[in-house]
């Protein structure tokens, strides 16, 4: 497939996932829900108005720049008039400095044949969040090469071909057997983490937006999933996005209720399936936009599931599969050049937040603050 239609679909994915923000489950008094959490303010930088603007010669073109003051060539694709004020985070990164946080509750990434690029153990190395990594034990060798070897856990099986399903399970019982309440379980494709505020996507130095999350989670008595959104599906400019939403599916960066009556199972869609087991339980998840995380896109890596699901009729069977399991609410469509699972998640904006009474109240931002990277770390 060329690159120009493979961006094509990146960004036709990307526009729809936009759309389907518009219809998230946001509280109308998010706010109130939101008091003593880091601010969130965002203004709405959409356009009022695009025009597409023709012109017969470069002479034409050369004019047309020396009108509205700005530099257009050749490659120009789109312009803002007046020139947009593009705010950036060179060398800036959201941390609580010496009032820094980490999470609460255990981290582990699940991981195979990505010792070579282990970006998410990367990624929270950067900003000192502690973890383990989970990989099978012909791997284990790999990993502990290049990590430290006190973080890596033996899972007690290999190539069962069955995905990353009996790995996540492990997981869940490793993090019971040590007493934890929770546990983040995360992909092992995460370049990156961030903070969303005032229009800008800019990376945490630190841990705190983890303790954060919890904390929040920890503000009600029915949350048995909660994540943080993908960076690549928040757009920058729009004003309408909210900290969170509620009932959605939560994939990738995922903080689990180990009281769930349930556990992974299948060998597709695994995070779509649970999501949807326990809102027809009548439970709630959270997803965050407050919070992201920059994923690798999905079969653009060599190792995990790419090798072993992705192939072939891969993605048609990952549907059918999603629709066997919850035929009441999933089918099948085609977008962005290949068959895709669509859940209809509209019918669990009846499950409501509990708040728990003895939840601690927050009363501060955190001491989160756009610093220098240096001073960050």
């Amino acid at each position: 497939m060329s690159k120009p239609v493979e961006q094509k679909q990146l960004f036709d994915a990307i526009r729809e996932r936009v759309d389907q923000a518009k219809l998230l489950d946001v509280p109308p008094d998010w706010q109130k829900s939101w008091e003593g959490m880091p601010a969130f303010e965002h203004r709405d930088l959409e356009p009022w108005k695009t025009i597409n603007v023709h012109f017969r010669t470069r002479e034409d073109l050369a004019e047309f720049a020396k009108l509205v003051g700005q530099r257009v060539n050749a490659t120009t694709r789109a312009m803002w008039f007046p020139k947009a004020e593009i705010g950036t985070f060179s060398n800036k990164a959201y941390s609580a400095g010496d009032a820094a946080l980490n999470p609460q509750y255990p981290v582990y990434i699940i991981s195979k044949g990505r010792w070579e690029s282990r970006l998410t153990s990367k990624a929270l190395e950067l900003i000192r969040v502690p973890y383990h990594i989970a990989v099978e034990p012909q791997e284990a060798d790999e990993y502990r090469k290049v990590i430290d070897p006190a973080k890596v856990l033996v899972l007690p099986f290999s190539n069962l071909g069955e995905g990353s399903i009996p790995a996540r399970n492990w997981v869940w019982e490793h993090s019971i057997a040590a007493g934890a309440r929770r546990h983040w379980i995360l992909d092992d494709n995460i370049r990156s983490f961030h903070r969303y505020q005032r229009n800008l996507k800019c990376p945490v130095a630190d841990g705190t937006i983890f303790r954060i999350a919890e904390d929040f989670v920890n503000r009600y008595l029915n949350v048995a999933i909660a994540g943080f959104q993908y960076f690549m599906f928040v757009t920058r400019k729009s004003g309408t996005w909210r900290p969170f939403a509620l009932n959605t599916r939560i994939y990738s960066c995922i903080l689990l209720d180990n009281k769930i009556p349930h556990r992974w199972r299948g060998r597709y869609n695994e995070d779509t399936d649970l999501s949807i087991r326990v809102l027809k339980d009548g439970m709630c998840t959270i997803l965050f936009s407050a919070f992201l995380a920059l994923k690798q896109p999905t079969m653009k890596m060599k190792g995990g599931n790419t090798d072993e699901l992705y192939q072939g009729d891969g993605r048609l069977k990952m549907a059918e599969s999603l629709v066997a399991q919850h035929p009441d609410c999933v089918t099948i469509v085609q977008k962005w050049g290949r068959d895709q699972h669509q859940v209809d998640y509209r019918r669990f904006k009846r499950n409501k937040l509990v708040p728990n009474p003895d939840a601690p109240p927050a009363t501060d931002d955190y001491g989160l603050s756009l610093r220098s990277v240096e001073e960050g770390r």
